[in-house]
């Protein structure tokens, strides 16, 4: 079992300025208003006009009607979360705390559903190789876990610091570890060429700046960073797939296999707990708080 073919140093170094970069990206959307305008409306204006349709057309590895979809969902996420974050009296309506949840599983559900379809699919679709087989079915299913262990979202707060960031404290670390195994095993499975960098890369970024660097914040992180990714690979494929940097996947049934079983394990484990706590401390999974009082939502509420 081996997940990469070719795997050489220069890529290791380059992974690692990818998560940097985005790491960065994430940051200069942070600082303000006007530059989070410019990141997700003006050059996206840009792009979709001037670039894509000629990088991202028919044939290519960014193509499908899968990565359109991706790209505008992710940046209409960065928009809601910005929509939210500056303006006080949307944050105020629980109503509208339903907005990020929703994107999220929006997100997942689109992945979800190219996981199911590309089961039956193998050789070159898209410009992609395909392997298809049960492991897209085992993790279609961790998917539809990961949507229904959601959970806090009328908790979501807005920080009061001049970042102003979207903060969802009952979003924790088991959560996000089995999103995290279960995206890069969707990846890995769908797109297994660009996982080295759009499913290990592209996932660290927001989780390190969510643990690290400001806690609470990974679903806004999450959707920034993936609007960067995606906006760059519709504009430049050649870099996961033909460039001295790409690395590609293995396409081995085992490593298939295998990887997407431990994202339906993880995730089965998340549901599990996340059923007891709701049992034990009598909380309604639609509305409230299923880890409030763990040492990890506490830990987000009080560095906001």
């Amino acid at each position: 079992m081996f997940l990469f073919q070719d795997l050489q140093a220069m890529h290791i170094v380059v992974w690692f300025v990818v998560v940097a970069v985005l790491m960065a990206l994430n940051e200069l959307a942070r600082a303000s208003k006007i530059t989070s305008i410019i990141l997700f409306i003006i050059v996206p204006i840009c792009l979709t006009i001037f670039v894509w349709p000629t990088t991202a057309g028919e044939g290519s590895s960014t193509g499908s009607w899968f990565h359109w979809v991706k790209v505008y969902s992710a940046l209409a996420g960065c928009l809601g979360f910005m929509a939210l974050r500056y303006y006080p009296k949307l944050a105020k309506n629980k109503w509208l705390l339903a907005f990020p949840p929703f994107i999220l599983a929006f997100n997942i559900l689109e992945a979800v559903i190219r996981d199911f379809q590309v089961s039956g699919m193998h050789g070159m679709v898209d410009g992609v190789f395909m392997n298809g087989g049960s492991w897209n079915i085992m993790n279609g299913i961790a998917g539809i876990i990961n949507i229904v262990t959601i959970t806090g979202w009328f908790g979501i707060k807005i920080s009061k610091n001049k970042q102003k960031d979207m903060i969802w404290p009952d979003q924790i670390w088991p959560w996000i570890i089995a999103y995290d195994v279960w995206n890069f095993a969707y990846v890995y499975n769908c797109v297994g060429d660009h996982s080295f960098y759009a499913g290990l890369a592209l996932l660290v970024a927001p989780t390190t700046a969510a643990f690290f660097i400001k806690k609470g914040t990974w679903l806004q992180a999450r959707a920034q960073t993936l609007a960067f990714w995606m906006m760059f690979t519709m504009s430049y494929p050649a870099f996961v797939t033909d460039s001295q940097f790409a690395v590609a996947s293995s396409h081995d049934s085992t490593s298939l296999f295998v990887v997407s079983l431990l994202a339906l394990v993880i995730n089965i484990s998340v549901l599990i707990l996340h059923i007891y706590r709701a049992n034990k401390y009598k909380r309604n999974v639609l509305h409230d708080e299923v880890y409030k009082g763990t040492r990890a939502y506490n830990e987000v509420v009080e560095n906001n």
